[in-house]
């Protein structure tokens, strides 16, 4: 969604903006393209994807800066060194390609390697190996339903259990097998990657994603100067909740309940929302690369 995002941003040649997972640098590479004066602050937890971005924006290092950060501590990494207000800012919240096509990193059922699906490799962190042999049955549905939305969360986990009593569960084929034995067979024909829940809630888990996810929107929305906006893509349904619900919070003015006489409670928008709806990809896009069939775009403007 790369030109919906550009025009959400709105790009000003002399602004600065901040794009919190750069991943390969698709979308940063253009918005370098149009500074003049201004500048990018990028960041991520992944150390390659900050050296594939620093190649690919290298003609443009005056106007960039590239940190390997959680994207979630760079509202006070900016301010602690002098930018007070930023003219834009891009969470991008989908795994980016190369994590997903290097079978080394375990994100992908497509791709065989050992289990770890941290976004950054050098992190001392929990991995999708220690979850998927440490954790109780309970616990393990848990996750699989609550971030992955599996129906089959109960059977996949109780199978999981099973098979670790004989060996350890290794690697990304190991763990598709077992769920893919653990479903129906129409169900496995029919979805199209029968997977991708549990791999999707295991990554989840790993890089705690949602944790405080709508105490950094809101730090951005603080950081944002006037008629500066912020562009949030999502990729499943609970990361779009999320945002959803900050978006309408800070685009209020009053957030009393309903039956209060007047409003007590004092609150003024922050923000107003570009589009009310999320955007979504075009048919095009979705044709051509179908990992954009399940993106999220929402934008708004800081008031």
């Amino acid at each position: 969604m790369l030109k919906e995002v550009m025009d959400g941003l709105k790009i000003n040649p002399d602004g600065i903006y901040v794009d919190c997972t750069i991943g390969g640098a698709g979308h940063s590479f253009e918005i370098a393209k149009k500074l003049r004066k201004g500048k990018l602050y990028g960041f991520d937890r992944d150390e390659e994807a900050i050296e594939a971005s620093r190649k690919r924006l290298q003609k443009f290092e005056d106007n960039v800066v590239l940190t390997k950060m959680n994207y979630k501590d760079a509202p006070n990494f900016l301010r602690e060194n002098g930018v007070e207000k930023v003219d834009g800012v891009l969470i991008d919240l989908g795994i980016s390609s190369y994590q997903i096509d290097e079978g080394k990193r375990g994100f992908s059922f497509l791709h065989n390697g050992k289990l770890d699906m941290r976004m950054g490799q050098d992190e001392d962190t929990l991995t999708a190996y220690d979850i998927v042999n440490t954790y109780s049955e309970e616990k393990l549905r848990d996750i699989f339903f609550k971030y992955g939305e599996e129906e089959f969360s109960k059977v996949i986990a109780k199978n999981i259990v099973k098979a670790r009593e004989t060996k350890k569960i290794e690697t990304t084929f190991e763990l598709r097998d077992i769920i893919e034995n653990s479903l129906p067979k129409k169900v496995v024909y029919s979805r199209g990657g029968a997977s991708k829940k549990v791999f999707q809630a295991l990554r989840i888990e790993v890089n705690e994603e949602l944790n405080e996810l709508d105490k950094c929107l809101e730090a951005f929305i603080e950081l944002l100067g006037a008629d500066g906006r912020m562009a949030v893509l999502t990729f499943h349904s609970l990361e779009d909740r999320i945002v959803k619900n900050v978006f309408k919070l800070e685009s209020s003015d009053c957030i009393c309940p309903p039956k209060t006489p007047i409003c007590i409670c004092h609150h003024k928008a922050k923000i107003k929302l570009v589009n009310k709806k999320p955007i979504m990809a075009s048919e095009e896009e979705q044709k051509e690369n179908s990992r954009s069939t399940s993106a999220k775009l929402r934008i708004v403007e800081r008031i």
